[in-house]
């Protein structure tokens, strides 16, 4: 194992790969579409030309940015132990060396800083929610609930759910809209199904890092009745879309009911392994369908006024 880790610091990679994967790139790209999402269907419910909104839409996408590759690498920084253990994490920079924890670290606060205060320019509420964001993801989650509880997910799902929020509120500061609490309460639900799929896939490995992730702890049948329970959440929280599109309201509805068909037959077709690749799988199909037709519908609104 020593010399293996010794071959891969060997074999340095570029700089900019290395900030890449300590910044965690792939979650920054995934989580600009539901920000996209909420800043659209802002511009939409209030009837406003993005041309007039140009500053605070490009500050928007630097700040989320910043902020969320800030918490990337804060919680690689924290993780090294745990990342040092998984397979799929054991050769992030952060545990190969590859970038110093002191670097890591100011990189970390360069892009907290200044992320925050590009949300801060276009409302204040944008860069509360971004330093929120932010803040639940590092302390309640990385630093506390990942480690002691099965419930790390549910309050890591809190920070997941900011960008939607984020994008209306760099638009228009009030976030007490249905349509817009009816994106944040389903991404939030959204991610427990999700990420107990990766827990299930993961087993082993979260095991051996002693993460207590739902399966873990509490076994595969408890698993597949809380991800159930959850999507028949996630079916009612459809309906939080109504005020504003009853199209939006049936697409993220026909969604979801799908998504519990899959899970209910699934479970007595398949064994846990497939049955969470199945759900993992469709989690994205799901997230993918909903945010690019919120996106689409918000779009098409404001260039013909529909």
């Amino acid at each position: 194992m020593i010399q293996e880790k010794e071959n891969i610091v060997a074999r340095r990679q570029p700089l900019p790969e290395i900030i890449a994967q300590t910044i965690k790139t792939g979650i920054i790209k995934s989580n600009l579409i539901p920000m996209l999402a909420g800043l659209t269907l802002s511009l939409y419910t209030y009837d406003i030309n993005p041309i007039d909104k140009w500053l605070e839409i490009i500050l928007a996408f630097i700040g989320s940015i910043l902020v969320i590759g800030a918490a990337g690498v804060f919680n690689n920084l924290y993780d090294r132990d745990i990342d040092a253990i998984m397979i799929r994490t054991q050769n992030r920079p952060t545990v190969t060396g590859e970038i110093k924890s002191r670097d890591a670290l100011l990189l970390g606060i360069f892009m907290a800083v200044f992320g925050t205060i590009a949300l801060s320019l276009t409302t204040p509420l944008a860069g509360l929610l971004g330093f929120l964001g932010l803040f639940f993801y590092v302390v309640p989650y990385t630093m506390w609930t990942k480690r002691r509880t099965i419930y790390n997910t549910e309050v890591g799902s809190i920070s997941g759910a900011m960008p939607p929020l984020i994008g209306w509120a760099a638009i228009y500061p009030d976030i007490s809209h249905p349509a817009i609490l009816g994106l944040f309460v389903i991404t939030v639900i959204w991610q427990m199904p999700h990420f107990y799929a990766i827990a299930i896939r993961k087993h082993d490995e979260y095991k051996a890092a002693n993460v207590p992730m739902l399966p873990v702890v509490k076994g595969f049948k408890r698993t597949y009745l809380q991800t159930n329970v959850y999507l028949v959440i996630l079916i009612a929280t459809s309906f939080l879309f109504w005020s504003l599109s009853k199209g939006l309201t049936l697409v993220a509805l026909l969604l979801s009911i799908i998504w519990l068909v899959l899970s209910v037959v699934g479970l007595k077709r398949m064994d846990s392994e497939k049955w969470a690749k199945l759900m993992f799988v469709y989690s994205l199909i799901h997230m993918t369908i909903l945010f690019s037709t919120v996106i689409i519908y918000s779009v098409m609104g404001i260039l013909f006024g529909l």
